[in-house]
C-alpha cells in the first residue's frame, strides 16, 4: 500500500502529460484544416479571373464572296486573331482565291473582357462582319469591342502589317487556247525567191570566174537545186 502511494503522483503526472500532448496535437490539426479551407476559395477565384482566348467565328466578305473564319490564341501576354478566307469560285472565274492575316491585341487590359469574355467575343464577331473590305487590308481599322471603348489602345486588335498573304487565279477556264502557227513540210522559209537567188549566183560567178562564169553558174545551180 505504501508502494502504491509512492508511485501515485508519478502516475498522475504521466497521465496529465499525455492528455496535454493529445490536446496540442488536435489543435494543430484543426488549425491546418482551417488554413486549407480558407485558401482554396482564393485560388479558385484567382484561376476564375483568368479568361483564356477561346473566341472563334465565321463571316463573309460579300463584295469578294470570301468565306472567312477566325480564331483567337494566347501568345505570351498578347492575344492573336488568325483570319483565313477563301473563294472557291475564283479558282474558275479568276480573282483572289485565298487571303490570310493576323491581328494582335491585349484585351486583358479591358475590364469587360475579364468580366464577360463570352460577350466580348460576340462583339468581335459582329465587328468582323461590319469591316468587310477592310479585313486584312486596312491597318488603321481596329477590331474594337464596344465594351472596351475606354480601354487603352493596345487592348484593341490591330492588323499585323507583315502578316497578310493572298493568292489569286487568272481564271483561264473559259478562254480557248490559240493554236500556234504551223508550216507544212517542205515549204520554203521566208526570204529571197528562187529566181532572185539565181540572179545573185550569176552575178557572183561573173565576179569570180571571169570567162568561166557560165560554168560556175551551172555548178551553183546543180549544188543548190533551185528552180524558178
Amino acid at each position: 500500500m505504501q508502494l502504491l502511494r509512492a508511485f501515485a503522483p508519478w502516475l498522475l503526472l504521466a497521465f496529465l502529460g499525455q492528455q496535454v500532448s493529445l490536446s496540442s496535437g488536435a489543435r494543430n490539426k484543426n488549425r491546418g484544416a482551417n488554413k486549407t479551407v480558407t485558401s482554396a476559395p482564393g485560388r479558385a477565384q484567382k484561376s476564375g479571373n483568368k479568361s483564356g482566348a477561346t473566341g472563334r467565328g465565321k463571316f463573309i466578305i460579300t463584295d469578294d464572296n470570301m468565306q472567312c473564319t477566325w480564331g483567337a490564341k494566347d501568345v505570351g501576354d498578347t492575344v492573336r486573331l488568325s483570319v483565313k478566307c477563301e473563294n472557291p469560285e475564283a479558282r474558275v472565274k479568276g480573282g483572289v482565291t485565298d487571303l490570310e492575316c493576323k491581328y494582335n491585341g491585349k484585351p486583358q487590359r479591358c475590364p469587360g473582357y475579364q468580366s464577360d469574355p463570352k460577350g466580348f467575343w460576340k462583339q468581335v464577331a459582329r465587328l468582323f462582319k461590319k469591316m468587310q473590305g477592310k479585313v486584312c487590308k486596312d491597318e488603321r481599322a481596329l477590331v474594337k469591342a464596344g465594351m472596351c471603348k475606354r480601354a487603352p489602345r493596345d487592348a484593341h486588335f490591330k492588323l499585323d502589317i507583315s502578316s497578310p498573304v493572298s493568292s489569286g487565279q487568272s481564271g483561264g477556264g473559259s478562254v480557248d487556247p490559240k493554236p500556234l502557227p504551223t508550216r507544212s513540210p517542205g515549204s520554203a522559209p521566208a526570204g529571197p525567191t528562187a529566181c532572185t537567188g539565181r540572179e545573185q549566183q550569176k552575178k557572183k560567178a561573173e565576179e569570180n570566174c571571169g570567162r568561166w562564169a557560165s560554168v560556175c553558174t551551172f555548178l551553183f545551180t546543180m549544188v543548190q537545186n533551185e528552180d524558178c
